[in-house]
């Protein structure tokens, strides 16, 4: 199989013009050569940090605070996610994956509420996709880490999670926590635990990342979610001089799973440039899972995205990473490649 166009080659997502050569599942070659092709070769997206069990209620809790919306037990999505029955969640969870595959996403890191039972809703909600969720399941550890794929905290200042961290290490699975999306004081307390990566830190200031970089921890970014709650935006640029940044799209109650408009958003909201931005959205989130993709190189597995770019959004575009991370969308997708 051969894809022509303009490739957005490399670590560095150079745009040049040529083919990809794909064979049984792997980028066999990334060659330069004329074509009168007008697509765009890219990878495919990593979606660094979701809850799309909230699928079931888009749009619900105007006017509610962050602690209302999502705070255990009682906040609105929970309420929700225990009103719902198996068959509405496993449903719900669906459409989103589907929009996510259908909109270039390779995999996502879910954060799955409902312990043994949510890992099991969601596993079946991705049978025979393509796409690959890996799964921070919550709950006992003891009873979600051998479904799930590591244990996904909510943050230092609801729990202690001494035993979820020990528990995960034990199981040679990886520990992840949200820290730093009120405020800084659960930052501290999560970097205690040693995680393997944490989520959002808007409040995070150089003690705390300077602690991040001496445990190489990686940072999920949320810049839609966080305003869309009011507990303030992320610093991407000086996060990312610290640490790897991988972009996601949180709650999708809050938002689409939209890694296009994630992509927009943070380019807009900070300093990063266009390939530092579609770096966060592709490379670092595959480096964070240890996968061997996310860039367009000889040997890499060939999970890639295929846009038109002389669709009527793209056309006439003169830089075509700035086109992508900052102007492409759903509508411009012509092909996901996530099967060989």
């Amino acid at each position: 199989m051969e894809l022509d166009g303009t490739i957005l080659a490399g670590p560095t997502f150079d745009a040049i013009e040529g083919r990809v050569v794909v064979e049984d599942g792997e980028i066999a070659a990334v060659e330069e050569a004329e074509t009168d092709s007008d697509d765009i070769v890219l990878p495919a997206f990593v979606n660094a940090h979701t809850h799309i069990g909230d699928s079931i209620a888009k749009e619900a809790g105007r006017g509610l605070t962050l602690e209302e919306l999502v705070a255990p037990p009682d906040g609105l999505k929970h309420r929700l996610l225990r009103e719902a029955s198996r068959s509405e969640l496993v449903a719900a969870m669906g459409r989103s994956m589907s929009f996510m595959e259908r909109t270039g996403t390779s995999d996502f890191i879910e954060f799955r509420e409902g312990g043994r039972r949510g890992v099991e809703m969601l596993r079946e909600a991705a049978e025979g996709r393509a796409l690959r969720p890996f799964v921070m399941g919550r709950g006992d550890a003891d009873d979600v880490l051998p479904v799930a794929d590591g244990y996904g905290a909510t943050g230092a200042n609801d729990d202690q999670f001494g035993a979820e961290r020990d528990a995960a290490r034990d199981a040679g699975k990886p520990f992840a926590i949200h820290a730093g999306e009120r405020d800084a004081s659960d930052i501290h307390p999560a970097i205690d635990l040693d995680p393997d990566l944490l989520v959002h830190m808007v409040h995070a200031d150089p003690e705390h990342l300077t602690r991040v970089t001496d445990n190489d921890i990686p940072i999920a970014v949320c810049p839609r979610s966080n305003l869309t709650t009011g507990v303030g935006l992320p610093d991407i640029a000086e996060l990312s001089d610290f640490t790897t940044v991988a972009l996601g799209t949180d709650n999708v109650f809050l938002n689409s799973p939209s890694m296009f408009r994630e992509m927009e958003f943070a380019a807009k909201l900070s300093d990063c440039t266009a390939p530092e931005i579609l770096g966060m959205a592709t490379r670092n989130g595959a480096e964070i899972l240890d996968r061997n993709y996310g860039t367009v190189e000889e040997g890499r597995e060939a999970r890639l995205l295929v846009l038109d770019g002389d669709s009527d959004n793209l056309a006439g575009y003169q830089d075509a990473v700035r086109a992508v991370v900052r102007r492409a969308g759903a509508s411009d997708v012509k092909r996901v490649l996530l099967k060989s």
